[in-house]
């Protein structure tokens, strides 16, 4: 098996894309560390990824830690690495989205935004890199979204920080493929998560309106093309048909999109 004896670190780990992704590699052989910040979450989730392994020796780790401090996620890494070994994959699944009116919502909503869904991945990076580094092998796997390849209406938090993540894979795959490690980025479609869930309370309904037409996918079937993408050592993981042609021609499309979105918010302004 591929991924029998590997590490993987996963941030968000506890919920989700992050933990349906955990137990899906569990159950391929892998040993798993998770991070997040609710400890009952952790151990809750740490519970269903054990029981998702398929031998005995297989490890798995819960170390509690916010991402967006620094201090915090270095040391849950480096707690991570002391206790399961260098890391043969990370991936930061950590993330969090506050749809709203741009007016509304307030600034410190961008802040926290962009501290966990950019500079988490960022600090989890720089923190994992010196080990894949000096076994000169690694996969890192950082989750976008289809909001990081066009923006949308109601996520001017959100989007910025996942088209960030995207420019920062873009720029570090040429730099980290000589040292033997892989970068890949995945853009998931709205998916079946308690993230989504929270994010339906506060969407303007022009967001609504824009996304409904969007198939949901479930947090196991993203987490099966992450999986397959890992082991194909694909650089962008787009699961499904729509991401997929969003992945590859978004700037093409961009425009006929963007006229689409302003025929559904003007007919809301009007009503």
């Amino acid at each position: 098996m591929k991924f029998a004896r590997q590490h993987a670190i996963i941030t968000g780990g506890s919920s989700g894309i992050g933990k349906a992704t955990a137990k899906l590699l569990a159950s391929k052989g892998a040993n798993i560390s998770i991070i997040a910040r609710d400890r009952a979450k952790l151990e809750a989730a740490k519970s269903e990824i054990e029981a998702a392994k398929i031998h005995s020796k297989q490890q798995i780790f819960s170390v509690e830690a916010d991402v967006a401090q620094r201090s915090q996620i270095e040391q849950a890494i480096q707690t991570c690495i002391a206790t399961g070994g260098t890391p043969d994959i990370l991936i930061t699944s950590a993330g969090i989205a506050s749809p709203g009116y741009f007016q509304e919502v307030p600034i410190e909503v961008f802040e926290r935004t962009m501290a966990i869904n950019y500079f988490g991945s960022l600090y989890s990076i720089k923190a994992v890199l010196p080990s894949m580094e000096k076994q000169k092998k690694g996969q890192i796997v950082l989750i976008s979204s289809g909001a990081g390849l066009i923006g949308i209406y109601g996520y001017t938090p959100y989007s910025p920080s996942k088209f960030a993540l995207r420019g920062l894979a873009e720029s570090l795959r040429g730099e980290l493929k000589p040292l033997g490690i892989q970068i890949s980025i995945v853009y998931p479609p709205d998916t079946d998560t308690p993230q989504l869930e929270i994010e339906n309370k506060s969407k303007p309904l022009e967001t609504k309106l824009i996304t409904r037409t969007a198939q949901t996918w479930s947090a196991q079937a993203v987490a099966r093309e992450i999986v397959r993408g890992i082991e194909t050592k694909k650089f962008a993981i787009a699961p499904g048909s729509e991401m997929a042609i969003l992945g590859r021609f978004h700037s093409l499309i961009a425009p006929g999109l963007n006229w689409y979105f302003d025929r559904i918010v003007a007919k809301v302004k009007k009503q």
